[in-house]
């Protein structure tokens, strides 16, 4: 297994983030979404939130020049959606109250089962129970459902979004109380 690094995304690193979003979106959908949804997806629910990258929130992997996973926590309101997506609440959201949402993870098809969205959501977690947040919400894609209840998310009721004319896509609200006794070894990304 090759290695890999973790670092904060920067907005130059938008038209590689987008590149991988598509690449895994139409390879680990199969199965889970009909083609029509995934490609109506990739117009604004899937896709790079700016917002994320200039709160310093939303991280990428690498390994050698190539970016190979990405993901973040946010401290807004909004669920899910890239920057095209219609349906957005920059609001900021209360640590002591309001549970921190876990935001656009995306592997590539060619890098999964590495560790790599684990490691990911390690630093996430981290990172936002730094910031005072001891919940954790997030708007699960189905392929994904299986990761994050292996990570100890609960899932809700199923939610269904229209996401173009007549298309919608369903989701699967999740939510995990932080661990406060977990070490803060967690805040560093595991390596394959």
């Amino acid at each position: 297994m090759s290695e890999w690094q973790l670092r904060t995304a920067t907005l130059d690193d938008r038209p590689a983030i987008q590149s991988l979003i598509e690449r895994s979106s139409r390879a680990l959908c199969v199965g889970e979404y009909d083609t029509k949804v995934v490609e109506a997806a990739l117009q604004g629910a899937f896709g790079v939130d700016s917002e994320l990258i200039r709160d310093g929130t939303y991280f990428v992997v690498e390994t050698g020049d190539k970016i190979v996973g990405c993901g973040g926590w946010s401290m807004r309101a909004t669920k899910f959606g890239g920057d095209a997506h219609g349906d957005r609440d920059s609001s900021k959201l209360n640590p002591t109250t309001d549970a921190a949402k876990i935001r656009a993870f995306f592997v590539d098809p060619a890098h999964t089962r590495k560790g790599i969205a684990a490691g990911i959501l390690d630093h996430c977690e981290a990172k936002a129970q730094e910031h005072g947040f001891q919940r954790l919400e997030l708007t699960a894609t189905l392929p994904g459902v299986p990761f994050y209840r292996a990570r100890g998310y609960i899932a809700g009721q199923p939610e269904h979004h229209e996401i173009a004319p007549g298309v919608s896509i369903e989701f699967l609200p999740m939510r995990r109380e932080i661990d406060s006794n977990a070490s803060a070894s967690a805040s560093r990304p595991r390596k394959p």
